[in-house]
């Protein structure tokens, strides 16, 4: 929190000030690509200004670049009506097929016919409405004639401007997609695994899955992005789409780049092909998913002649690609260990190329997979390249299945310790429950607990890691305090240097936020966003450790399956041991206190239940906390005040009223606290 000893006028200008240059900062980093300040210091702005919000909310931007990292939260999504309906494309395998439409409108009498072809950009469409220079509505596609209001999570997406820039129209509308870059989808995919959730399985439903979450905050996560490229509106004073599209670009939109070939010019139907032809081979070289080529009549003159049918313009339309697939055959099958313990089977296959790179190995995911396809080692099998960073068997060619071929059985016992494997009902994998002294899992954790978003050691990669370990240095994330200089140094590659920072850098880790620790622990399920959720709603780890089922379920975004792993974890005696040595080692076990707002709900014992309109239950928590009282999950003779929402449980509701409870209202709350006041 930064302190301020400004005047209003000084405090209105100061965040006009900071919201102009973070919008400038973020078109050069995520549109330009040309930066010109560093991370922390556009992240000391962003605090700077959050800070000045807080103090003068008054003066806040309804686009402020503090709405990018989230936190609004969507109980529904409103329809709206589009302005001007969002009609689907005509579209075909077949090249025949393009070169009779292009054939139809060149014979359609109009001169100086010139076509648009661009990357069908494997996403989800959007509206976006622009009033005076200000973002005010993203809709989805929906059913062409209304779409939903999804306006909180689209401000979290970093290539979509608050705020334009420029000459640019009072009010428009711009089309385009939102889809999630292949390294995005990943990472994601890869936190799953650690997770030990089942994967997501491509990038453009997790974006479409994606963008209807409720919480802004884990949206703001998950980087999306977006090509904007069609421009709506009364009056619009451009002649060609191309035009329009290039001047979107000088108002601070991402646009498909010339540049790279995303999108071009052509005034013959060879132009088209060539165009068609090229990325068809070199699609797999992009860093995001396309699934064909749009073609459209570049002049608004000649689109406005050409018309439309009851569903689609005459004036465009869509060629998609076959996914590409080769066949190859299956050598053999490997079990690999990730650090929760997840068991994922990897086909081993004859070497063949797809899609420009030689393909070896292939995600069979689990063993439904392996059960599904009925697979057998020899079997002839189809390898396809979708949004996977290892390639996917698809299916197989039974005709041509050898005589004496063997069938493939899932693994029983851990190939890492020889463990025999759970899996427990309704799971997609088998799990080594070998957590102590399994290796990968040993590895696994620790290197999960130095990382950057955990607890950031510096000096201390993954390499380090497994050395340590392997060399029986260190065996749970508590070793790490434990480390001194001398067993390092005897270590191969530690000199003086790199082991002073790594000392320095556990040393630091002990200052990390609770929250940070609490992810660090690497528990089943209990992600970043989790891990946040859990640590505000219960303070510190000693309440969390005793939450009841019931207590951790009354937190928002914390199912069963959540629930029962933390309760399974802190039931654990090696898990409970490992908290203790790093309780006695200083880090941080409880949320960090802040300021208290008032002192109206001190000795005041409240429970939040329901759903409610304006704030959500973390949120109505936070309130709590800040204006002295205390949160807990169950009413009991000890609750002051039962701050009731829609759809509470009845017997909560049954048994405040038998005890006596005050039962307020969202609206009674925030009166008793002055809420906005």
């Amino acid at each position: 929190m930064y302190l301020y000893d400004v005047n209003q006028e000084e405090a209105k200008a100061k965040i006009l000030h900071l919201s102009a240059e973070l919008n400038r900062h973020n078109d050069l980093y995520y549109i330009q690509a040309k930066p010109e300040i560093s991370d922390q210091a556009f992240d000391f702005l962003l605090k700077e200004l959050e800070s000045l919000e807080d103090l003068f909310p008054q003066f806040a931007l309804p686009n402020s670049p503090s709405k990018r990292v989230g936190g609004d939260i969507t109980k529904k999504f409103e329809s709206v009506r589009h302005e001007f309906p969002m009609l689907s494309l005509a579209n075909t395998y077949s090249e025949e097929e393009i070169q009779e439409w292009a054939g139809r409108i060149t014979k359609a009498g109009m001169e100086q016919l010139e076509f648009v072809c661009e990357l069908k950009y494997d996403g989800v469409a959007i509206g976006l409405r622009y009033e005076q220079g200000e973002l005010v509505r993203a809709v989805t596609r929906g059913d062409g004639e209304q779409g939903e209001d999804i306006t909180a999570n689209v401000r979290t997406i970093r290539t979509i401007p608050l705020s334009l820039k420029g000459d640019f129209p009072d009010k428009f509308e711009i089309r385009g997609e939102v889809f999630m870059p292949l390294e995005a989808f990943g990472k994601l995919n890869a936190s799953r695994d650690e997770a030990g959730e089942e994967r997501f399985a491509n990038p453009r439903n997790t974006t479409a899955g994606t963008l209807k979450l409720q919480d802004s905050a884990v949206v703001a996560t998950r980087g999306l992005d977006t090509f904007l490229y069609g421009v709506y509106g009364n009056d619009l004073p451009f002649q060609s789409h191309v035009d329009a599209v290039k001047a979107a670009g000088s108002w601070g939109f991402k646009i498909p780049s010339e540049a790279h070939g995303y999108i071009s010019s052509t005034n013959t139907i060879a132009g088209v092909m060539d165009f068609i032809h090229y990325w068809d081979e070199h699609r797999s070289e992009l860093p995001f998913e396309i699934d064909g080529i749009v073609i459209k009549v570049n002049s608004y003159e000649h689109q406005r002649r050409l018309g439309f049918t009851a569903k689609s313009p005459r004036w465009a339309t869509a060629f998609k690609f076959k996914a590409k697939q080769v066949q190859t055959r299956l050598l053999s099958v490997d079990y690999q260990v990730g650090r929760t313990g997840a068991i994922t089977p990897v086909a081993n296959l004859t070497p063949i190329s797809l899609g420009g790179t030689t393909v070896k190995r292939a995600s069979l995911h689990n063993a439904d997979q392996i059960e599904k396809f009925d697979l057998h080692l020899d079997d002839l099998v189809f390898v396809e390249k979708g949004g996977e960073i290892i390639p996917k068997i698809v299916g197989l060619d039974l005709a041509k299945r050898l005589p004496n071929a063997v069938p493939v059985g899932f693994i029983t016992h851990c190939p890492e310790c020889h463990s025999p494997l759970v899996r427990e009902e309704g799971e997609a994998h088998h799990f080594c429950p070998n957590q102590v002294s399994c290796p990968p899992q040993v590895i696994g954790r620790i290197q999960h607990f130095v990382s950057r978003k955990a607890m950031n050691i510096d000096g201390i990669g993954e390499e380090t890691v497994a050395q340590l370990v392997n060399e029986g240095v260190i065996l749970t994330l508590a070793d790490l305090y434990d480390l001194t200089r001398e067993p390092l140094l005897a270590l191969d590659r530690m000199a003086d240097k790199s082991v002073d920072n790594l000392l320095a850098g556990i040393e630091a880790s002990k200052k990390v936020p609770f929250e940070r620790v609490l992810f660090g622990l690497g528990i089943r399920f209990v992600g970043e966003t989790v891990a946040k959720k859990l640590a505000y709603a219960f303070g510190t780890m000693d309440t969390l450790q005793i939450a009841t089922f019931e207590e951790l379920l009354a937190v928002d975004e914390i199912g069963e399956r959540i629930a029962n792993s933390l309760i399974s974890f802190f039931k654990n005696q090696e898990s409970l041991q490992l908290i203790a040595r790093l309780k006695l080692h200083g880090l941080n076990m409880e949320v960090e206190k802040r300021a208290l707002d008032s002192t109206v709900l001190e000795g005041k014992t409240l429970v939040v239940s329901g759903v409610f309109d304006s704030l959500s239950r973390d949120e109505l928590k936070h309130l709590i906390d800040v204006n002295g009282g205390k949160n807990t999950g169950s009413v009991s003779a000890k609750t002051d005040f039962l701050v009731a929402g829609e759809g509470m449980g009845p017997s909560k509701l049954k048994k405040a009223t038998d005890l006596g409870v005050t039962i307020l209202s969202e609206e009674e709350f925030k009166n008793l606290i002055g809420y906005g006041k």
